[in-house]
C-alpha cells in the first residue's frame, strides 16, 4: 500500500533567454580581444562566458523539460531534466578551469606582452553584462539546483571579471605581465571548488544515495514506536530531484490486520515522514512472514 503526495517548484527560466544572449556578445568579444591583446586572463574569462552560454541554455531546455507532465512511459516525468543539467554545468566548470591551469603555468614560465586597455575595457563589459545576468535569475536560484549551477556560472564570471579588470590596471600602468597568469590560476582553482559543492549533490542524487537532510536509523525509531508495528526492513530512500524525496520500506505487523486497520496505522507513518520532508513514499505491510528483517537488505527482491 502506498500513499502519495506530489511537492515541486518548477524554476522559472523566462529570463534565460536575455542572460543568454549578453553571454553570446561578451564570449565573442573577449575572445577577439584576448587574441589582439595577448591576455590569457581574458581568453580564460572568455572560455568560462562560453561555458555559461552552454550552462545557460542547458538550464534553459532542462527548466522546460521539468515542467512536462508525466505519460505511462516516463511515470516521473522529465524531473532529472535539473539535475542533469547542474551536473553538466559544474563538470564543464572544472573541466575548463583545469586546463586554464595548466595553460596559465606555461605562460607564466614565458611571459608574453598585453596589452592593457584591451584588457580592462573587455573586463568592464564583462562585470556589467555577467552581474546583470545574475540579477536576473537570482531569485530562481534559490529554490532550483538548476538553476543554481547557472547563476555560480553568471556570478563567479562576474568576480573573474573583477580580477581581470584588476589584472589590467597592474599591466597596464606597472608592466607586471605576470599578473596575468596568476590570476587565471586563482580564478581556475575558484572555478573547482565553487563548483565541487554542486557536482557532489549531483551525483549522489544520480547515484539514489540517501539525502543528507535525513536519518533513516532515525526514522526508522520513529516508525516502530506506532503501535501495531514490529519492525521495519527493506528501507530505500533518495531523491528524485533537488526538492523530492522519495521513500519505501516493508512493514512487519504485529497481527493480521483488516485493510481498514492497517490505514490507521498508514496514517501514522505517514505524519512521521511528512515531519522530516518526505511526501512520496510507499509502503508494503506484512504479517508472519519470513524474511530477512534487517533495515537495509542487501539481497534485494
Amino acid at each position: 500500500m502506498s500513499q502519495e503526495h506530489h511537492h515541486h517548484e518548477i524554476a522559472n527560466g523566462n529570463n534565460l533567454f536575455i542572460t543568454i544572449l549578453l553571454n553570446i556578445g561578451i564570449t565573442v568579444a573577449q575572445i577577439i580581444g584576448g587574441l589582439i591583446s595577448g591576455s590569457m586572463a581574458l581568453l580564460s574569462d572568455a572560455a568560462h562566458n562560453f561555458s555559461d552560454v552552454l550552462a545557460l541554455i542547458l538550464s534553459s531546455v532542462a527548466a522546460k523539460l521539468s515542467g512536462r507532465e508525466r505519460t505511462l512511459k516516463q511515470t516521473f516525468g522529465y524531473k532529472r531534466a535539473g539535475i542533469f543539467a547542474a551536473f553538466i554545468n559544474a563538470a564543464t566548470l572544472m573541466i575548463i578551469a583545469t586546463i586554464l591551469v595548466r595553460e596559465a603555468i606555461g605562460r607564466l614560465m614565458n611571459p608574453q606582452p598585453i596589452d592593457g586597455n584591451i584588457v580592462i575595457y573587455l573586463a568592464a563589459l564583462g562585470i556589467l553584462f555577467n552581474g546583470f545576468s545574475a540579477l536576473l535569475i537570482k531569485r530562481d536560484a534559490k529554490s532550483d539546483i538548476n538553476m543554481r549551477s547557472a547563476y555560480l556560472h553568471l556570478f563567479t564570471d562576474m568576480l573573474t571579471s573583477i580580477a581581470v579588470f584588476i589584472g589590467g590596471f597592474a599591466i597596464k600602468y606597472l608592466g607586471w605581465f605576470w599578473v596575468d597568469g596568476v590570476l587565471t590560476i586563482g580564478i581556475s582553482i575558484y572555478l573547482i571548488f565553487s563548483s565541487w559543492e554542486i557536482f557532489y549533490e549531483t551525483v549522489r542524487i544520480f547515484m539514489q544515495f540517501t539525502p543528507s537532510e535525513i536519518s533513516i536509523k532515525e526514522i526508522a525509531a520513529e516508525i516502530t514506536k506506532i503501535q501495531g508495528i514490529k519492525n521495519i526492513h527493506h528501507v530505500h530512500a533518495w531523491k528524485l530531484d533537488d526538492h523530492e524525496m522519495i521513500f519505501e520500506a516493508h512493514l512487519d505487523l504485529d497481527g493480521d490486520y483488516t485493510i481498514s486497520h492497517f490505514e490507521l496505522i498508514l496514517a501514522k507513518v505517514e505524519t512521521i515522514l511528512q515531519l522530516h520532508d518526505i511526501h512520496h513514499f510507499n509502503i508494503q505491510p506484512e504479517w508472519d512472514r519470513n524474511d530477512e528483517k534487517m533495515l537495509i537488505n542487501n539481497l534485494d527482491h
